[in-house]
């Protein structure tokens, strides 16, 4: 197991891609923190369990500070230290950029972009101790291409992939990588807010049969649970500052 004895800290980690990270960095030895806001912990901590896993839930809101300090001294007590932060718990409203009101615009970007930046601060004397510091910001393809549904959602986005550069510059006399994982469509269940993307684009059926992905599917959550576990691991020290790409190709081909 890659990662057996060290401790990541997982935000909104009890469903959808946060949930395939900690089962993921769980299965390959870590102790996980899951946190949740709403949705319950349950289903993350018994998938966990069923392979004989080390996690321990805590309710967390990325909205303020204190909530993330408290995190970081939650999981640095419960198993003597923080190696691994991955950055995940985020908002989508799913507004047209003409409709959006200023509270929810203020929304998005305290949790999906300062909440990342809080977390980073608040882990940095934590990780500055470990061996193998690493942070990992979940982001999306929407940090370089408009969503068309959500532009705030995607400007937060946009700001996450600076900040991993930037924090990825500042963590390096410590040995501490950062980078970010920039997904495509992932079945996740439905999100926050109104749901309306348009139906995909059609590609020749040579390539993807019904579909606009090259990969010929869409994204699920262990995708983004083998990435997490690379990125966490030993053999990625020599890549921080930068952005993964997991999309299935459709940045390639659709619009």
């Amino acid at each position: 197991m890659v990662l057996a004895g060290r401790t990541a800290v997982v935000t909104g980690s009890s469903k959808g891609i946060g949930q395939g990270i900690a089962v993921a960095l769980a299965r390959e030895g870590a102790n996980v923190i899951v946190t949740y806001n709403k949705a319950p912990p349950d289903t993350t901590l018994g998938m966990i369990a069923e392979f004989g896993g080390e996690a321990f839930a805590t309710p967390f809101n990325a909205e303020y500070r204190e909530s993330i300090s408290a995190l970081m001294e939650t999981a640095a007590a419960k198993y003597g230290g923080i190696d691994i932060l991955v950055n995940n718990a985020a908002v989508q409203p799913n507004k047209w950029i003409l409709e959006y009101p200023e509270e929810e615009y203020d929304l998005v970007m305290r949790v999906n972009l300062m909440g990342y930046w809080r977390a980073i601060q608040e882990a940095a004397p934590y990780l500055k101790k470990s061996t193998c510091g690493r942070v990992i910001n979940v982001a999306s393809i929407h940090a370089v291409r408009p969503t068309g549904f959500d532009a705030v959602y995607g400007m937060s986005k946009g700001g996450i992939r600076m900040l991993t550069r930037e924090a990825a510059v500042a963590l390096a006399p410590w040995r501490i990588t950062v980078n970010s994982l920039n997904f495509g469509a992932v079945h996740i269940g439905r999100k926050s807010g109104n749901w309306f993307m348009k139906p995909p684009k059609r590609l020749p059926s040579k390539l993807a049969p019904g579909s606009q992905f090259l990969s010929g599917r869409v994204g699920n959550i262990e995708d983004g649970g083998y990435y997490a576990v690379f990125l966490a691991g030993d053999k990625s020290q020599f890549i921080t500052g930068a952005s993964l790409r997991a999309d299935g190709g459709v940045m390639l081909v659709a619009p």
